[in-house]
């Protein structure tokens, strides 16, 4: 990192990515909501200060429909920065504030946000793909519509999993399987949980993690490879943006 890791790490292990993911998705949250005033549904607790589906969309949601419908595969990326109510990314923000840093300190940042962005992918991909087969019931029905870093949350999940199979803790190995066993039974229990992202992302996780090897040191290549992770990030959101306003047009 051209001698600039050393000071990075003073705002963390992760140097700053799980405050990065924070400000960019509250952002963005508040851009959504911003782009359709009208459109805010406050329906019930868990639907407080939600954007319309039509401003979501305009940012980058993902699902059946974005992706198999209207062909923007781009969405894979954009979505896990984006988030469906106030309750939605608050929980979500906090589940980044608590795993992204021990992640990064186990694998180093730049590992951590390609596990991030991987199992991100994957967990949107699941979903779409799921949401378009005809012969699953409803509780195992892909999204046709969806948002959320809990994709990508997984992923991380699926990394501390790998970490402990692989040799370096077991205790963070059974500690990461209770998680991803708790959060997965509460997403079949809770309505509108999208269950294939978090399958997909902690699938996502656990195969990035493990082909980036934990208890190998962090390479320079792997610092670049998260800033390209980030720059196409940015750029799944600005696509998504320029093509809906080129669709409305």
């Amino acid at each position: 990192m051209w001698g600039l890791a050393p000071l990075l790490r003073h705002v963390g292990d992760d140097m700053g990515f799980a405050m990065l993911v924070m400000w960019a998705c509250g952002a963005l949250y508040l851009a959504c909501l911003a782009s359709d005033p009208e459109g805010i549904r406050n329906t019930g607790l868990l639907s407080f200060l939600s954007p319309s589906f039509e401003s979501l969309l305009r940012f980058g949601a993902s699902g059946a429909l974005p992706v198999l419908g209207y062909g923007h595969w781009w969405t894979l990326l954009s979505a896990g920065w984006l988030h469906g109510s106030v309750l939605h990314i608050l929980f979500n923000m906090m589940w980044v504030r608590d795993l992204a840093p021990p992640t990064a300190r186990l694998y180093g940042p730049g590992r951590t946000v390609i596990v991030y962005t991987v199992a991100g992918v994957c967990g949107f991909a699941a979903s779409s793909l799921a949401g378009v087969v005809p012969f699953l019931p409803p509780f195992l029905r892909g999204a046709g519509f969806t948002v959320g870093a809990s994709a990508p949350i997984f992923g991380l999940i699926g990394a501390l999993l790998h970490y402990g199979r692989r040799g370096g803790s077991s205790h963070i190995g059974q500690q990461a399987k209770s998680l991803a066993i708790t959060m997965l039974l509460f997403g079949f229990i809770m309505p509108g949980v999208d269950n294939w992202a978090h399958l997909g992302g902690l699938g996502g996780g656990y195969l990035a993690a493990k082909l980036l090897d934990p208890l190998q040191p962090e390479r320079g290549n792997h610092m670049l490879a998260a800033l390209v992770c980030l720059l196409l990030s940015l750029v799944s959101v600005v696509l998504s943006v320029s093509t809906g306003i080129q669709t409305q047009g």
